[in-house]
């Protein structure tokens, strides 16, 4: 059995941090004083007996989705079902994929019936669900690394921009990765989507067989992975121009499908201090029309 939910408010007394198990949430939301209170009562409220409910379907999210996949129960595990779904063609994946997006939407979604917000974001360990009032934006840093993160880039998302969930993968982050990327950055509709797709794009900026990545069966590291014995990525080494640049492809090409079917937004690549990006639809149209009259 979980501890009960902690919930305190950080320094600033704005973020409201909520903790069980292994979750922690970082919550804001921007408003009226009222409607900011409630919306916090009710990411509390809503957060306390979720994580139960994802124990009691474990079993089922860890296993690989296929068409003939039975469908979970709850409510944030239907959702992980869902979201992973439209990548079970891009190779193994599990529900697992997109818990983090798929709790922190969650929360957000209580919020939210809860109050009308101005802004808000509920980031469960860099993996972020947003909502945007008309005429609002947010502006969002880029890392190089999940697990000790610099900021290399930044960029505004606005309300018109349909972006509803950040998440960021990479191997040397807190999920194991079968690529070789230090971070893959997705904006997409949804947190879950998010998730789920920067884990398909991640482990698609590979080399396969390159002696200088080693790698190691999941369940070696961690004993209960949803990866079992697959390998996954624990150290690469230095990589040429030419290699660096074949595997960043490699990823860009998979979000290009990813963006082509409407999954994703956007995303940012990162892999030894070289970085590709994929704009949203709306910006490179803009782009192309600028040079086309340039």
């Amino acid at each position: 059995m979980f501890e009960r939910p902690s919930a305190r408010f950080l320094p600033d007394g704005k973020r409201l941090l909520l903790q069980q198990g292994p979750i922690d949430l970082v919550v804001q939301a921007e408003g009226s004083t009222d409607a900011v209170r409630m919306a916090h009562e009710a990411a509390l409220h809503r957060f306390d007996g979720l994580l139960a409910e994802l124990c009691g379907e474990l079993t089922l999210l860890r296993t690989p989705v296929t068409e003939a996949s039975p469908t979970p129960e709850g409510v944030v595990a239907q959702r992980m079902h869902a979201a992973v779904a439209p990548f079970a063609g891009a190779g193994f994946i599990t529900p697992m994929a997109a818990v983090a997006g798929s709790v922190a939407e969650e929360i957000l979604g209580a919020m939210l019936a809860a109050a009308p917000l101005n802004r808000a974001f509920v980031n469960n360990g860099g993996d972020i669900a947003l909502h945007l009032a008309q005429g609002e934006h947010f502006r969002i840093g880029l890392v190089d690394r999940p697990d000790r993160p610099n900021l290399f880039g930044t960029t505004t998302i606005s309300a018109a921009d349909g972006i509803g969930g950040v998440a960021t993968s990479g191997y040397p982050g807190r999920s194991f990765s079968r690529g070789i990327a230090e971070a893959v950055t997705v904006l997409a509709p949804t947190a879950a989507i998010a998730d789920a797709a920067a884990t398909v794009i991640a482990n698609a900026v590979d080399l396969p067989g390159h002696p200088a990545i080693v790698r190691v069966p999941a369940d070696t590291i961690q004993s209960d992975s949803d990866l079992g014995d697959i390998p996954v990525t624990r150290h690469v080494g230095r990589l040429t121009e030419a290699e660096i640049a074949e595997a960043l492809a490699a990823g860009l090409d998979q979000a290009v499908e990813l963006q082509a079917r409407r999954l994703i937004g956007s995303c940012a690549i990162h892999l030894q201090g070289r970085t590709r990006t994929l704009a949203l639809p709306a910006l490179a149209d803009i782009t192309r029309r600028k040079l086309a009259h340039a």
